[in-house]
């Protein structure tokens, strides 16, 4: 409901894992060229794309994940395990929180490296302390350390490997969640009434502390940028 009637920054400002999303695949289009070929993997309804105005943008999707979406501006549909492209054809992958919805992550990233150039770039995001989404089709969750066992024996050099929030930013998105519970039949009269404290005061309050948990060992998800080691 708040991403048909909010504009994009407020969302980002109440959701900051939404924000750093955005950010990371801002950052990616602004270091793409005009002759750079991105894939996103996982790319649903192509969101993304207005971040790359240089290079060939191509959507990649099963078109399963949800039946709501609009499925329609997909470049390619295909499954992550087998991506349909040439060894060495792409210069960067983009996958946003699209890892754990595969069965084989570790087949995922072999064909990222497999389909990247050397020295092409992988802006990843997966989710840690997460909700379950898009059932039945919502497999893992990722540790930091996971995620490095996954990627070792692959030819990746992971250049940045960081926590996204710590328990502040969990506890303000448990806050939105316990709020949706109050979404269905009778209970909409207790949603009204808590949906200022529990889906605005709260969490905004929490997440300006979130400087206070330094470990950030409880942590909504982890960014993971890494390049294709050249050959």
């Amino acid at each position: 409901m708040a991403e048909r009637v909010l504009p994009r920054f407020l969302l980002c400002w109440l959701d900051p894992f939404q924000g750093v999303i955005e950010a990371e695949a801002r950052e990616a289009g602004a270091e793409t060229g005009a002759g750079h070929i991105v894939l996103d993997a996982g790319a649903g309804e192509a969101r993304h794309k207005r971040y790359f105005p240089r290079g060939l943008y191509l959507a990649l999707d099963a078109g399963w994940g949800n039946p709501s979406w609009d499925y329609s501006r997909l470049d390619i549909r295909g499954a992550l395990e087998s991506i349909p492209l040439r060894d060495g054809t792409v210069d960067r992958v983009l996958c946003m929180v699209v890892l754990e919805h595969t069965r084989h992550p570790e087949r995922v990233l072999a064909e990222f490296a497999r389909v990247l150039k050397g020295g092409g770039n992988l802006t990843m995001v997966v989710p840690f302390l997460w909700e379950e989404h898009q059932a039945p089709h919502d497999y893992f969750r990722f540790t930091r350390y996971g995620i490095r066992a996954l990627m070792e024996g692959l030819p990746f050099e992971i250049r940045a490997l960081d926590p996204i929030g710590g328990i502040f930013w969990v506890c303000a998105r448990r806050c939105v969640n316990l709020l949706s519970v109050f979404q269905r039949g009778w209970r909409w009269p207790f949603f009204l009434l808590l949906a200022p404290f529990l889906g605005l005061i709260l969490p905004a309050s929490l997440y300006l502390l979130d400087g206070l948990d330094r470990e950030k060992h409880f942590s909504l998800g982890f960014r993971v940028l890494a390049a294709r080691v050249r050959e």
